[in-house]
């Protein structure tokens, strides 16, 4: 969103360097703006020459004038809105931190598509103090969830709680513990997928491993193994980095993707799944103010327990 800001008039002397260059020119330099903008700024009335209004951007200056230009206001933008409508299943709060149990198909912040009906505008309504911690566009937000994930997140309701839960992350001391459903047995009980994630070069909107990606490691442990009625694997993955759809692509890449993931080859007849098999069961973190250390945990969900029901 955008707000009105205040217009302002910029005044200069024009230095000897640019003696002789064109009016638009030093528009552009002055302002900050692009050639077509100050070419328009002139058209528009809006500069002026030792008092005279300026008619054409192609005119020479002369070192010493004044150049003044009224620089019109630009929008300020706005952060997301409160919406009072959107319930946020709160698990823990206290003056520093917001922990939530995200359902499925809740989107964590405004984005590409998504211009409100989040989990950021639910907990804008009942925590307006987040609006000024960390960026504007997802005040609170430290790490997200996939929209088709649900489960535990961690939100910053000070400064100070951001600040020291955004080093946690990158100094990757945070445990963040995912619960998945994958097709096929992987061959070790143990691994560690170790590969950069990045854009897919051929499908822009997915996520892929590549060369050119970031680092991304992914450990999963398999806990159980099902035949009926497909070939599938409870697997326990434990985050070390978090990049986009990290454990989906991570887990599709060695051939064992989750089960209905419709973006990663995940959705087959043999076993049918209302989303994505992925939930985020378990968060621990050392509290941003008092040091002492927090631990949450989800249970499963009803929609993927009765997937789970359903094996043999």
């Amino acid at each position: 969103m955008t707000g009105p800001s205040a217009a302002q008039v910029v005044v200069v002397e024009v230095p000897g360097p640019l003696d002789g260059e064109r009016i638009d020119r030093v528009v552009a330099m002055v302002t900050e703006v692009s050639r077509t903008e100050a070419t328009q700024l002139v058209r528009d009335g809006a500069v002026r020459v030792d008092g005279i209004v300026a008619t054409r951007g192609a005119d020479r200056l002369t070192a010493g004038s004044e150049l003044a230009i009224e620089v019109p206001a630009r929008p300020v933008e706005e952060g997301p809105a409160a919406e009072p409508a959107i319930d946020i299943p709160v698990v823990y709060l206290d003056d520093d931190v917001i922990v939530v149990d995200k359902p499925a198909e809740l989107v964590v912040h405004p984005g590409a598509g998504h211009h409100g009906g989040t989990m950021v505008n639910g907990l804008l309504a009942r925590f307006p103090e987040i609006a000024t911690v960390g960026e504007r566009d997802r005040p609170g937000i430290v790490h997200r969830l996939d929209r088709g994930t649900s489960g535990l997140l961690v939100v910053a309701r000070t400064p100070q709680a951001y600040e020291s839960l955004v080093e946690q992350l990158s100094a990757r001391t945070v445990e963040r513990r995912y619960r998945a459903l994958v097709w096929g047995h992987p061959e070790s009980p143990r691994g560690v997928v170790d590969a950069p994630i990045g854009r897919s070069p051929r499908t822009p909107t997915k996520m892929a491993v590549t060369e050119r990606g970031k680092p991304a490691r992914t450990r999963y442990e398999v806990m159980a193994t099902f035949e009926q009625p497909a070939s599938v694997s409870v697997l326990t993955c434990h985050l070390e980095t978090g990049r986009t759809h990290q454990i989906r692509v991570h887990l599709a890449a060695i051939r064992h993707p989750v089960v209905g993931d419709d973006r990663y080859r995940g959705v087959r007849e043999s076993l049918p799944c209302p989303r994505t098999f992925l939930h985020a069961e378990h968060l621990g973190f050392v509290h941003p103010v008092t040091g002492a250390p927090m631990s949450f945990d989800s249970a499963l969900p009803d929609d993927l327990a009765e997937v789970l029901a359903r094996l043999r």
